[in-house]
């Protein structure tokens, strides 16, 4: 496996066979894992294809298996980034971490992607999850659009 990301909140590594590997760790990862399985499993639900499958979870490691949705991009103009995330509001979704850095680009699909739900907001389902994001101080980027 390949490491992709190595922070306070997660490990994530690609598998050989194209899987995603993410384990939480630090503040509140059993509430993060639980929260971006049920939200993913959602988005599954109401039909949305640009976002992960789970395709595994062990919820005494706090470790889940996605699909791959591509590689991540490194830039997008700040009016495609708001249609994107505007686009999964439309299944009930709102991200609430909508940065470039949890965008990909998937080349079966032709299309950007959106990844890392676990501070998501499922809207009809607002109190199900846990609080926003606090900066984390290993990731970069704008804190703000």
């Amino acid at each position: 496996m390949v490491e992709a990301k190595n922070t306070a909140r997660a490990l994530v590594r690609l598998g050989y066979d194209g899987r995603v590997h993410k384990t939480f760790r630090g503040h509140m990862a059993k509430e993060r894992f639980e929260h971006e399985v049920r939200v993913l499993n959602y988005l599954e639900k109401q039909g949305c294809k640009f976002v992960p499958k789970v395709l595994e979870t062990d919820p005494e490691k706090l470790h889940l298996v996605t699909s791959n949705c591509g590689s991540r991009v490194d830039h997008l103009t700040e009016d495609r980034l708001r249609q994107l995330y505007a686009e999964l509001e439309q299944y009930g979704v709102r991200h609430e971490d909508p940065y470039t850095r949890n965008v990909t680009y998937s080349p079966q699909l032709g299309r950007f992607c959106l990844i890392d739900f676990e501070f998501a907001t499922i809207l009809d389902q607002p109190d199900l999850g846990p609080p926003p994001p606090e900066p984390d101080p290993d990731e970069q980027g704008p804190r703000g659009w």
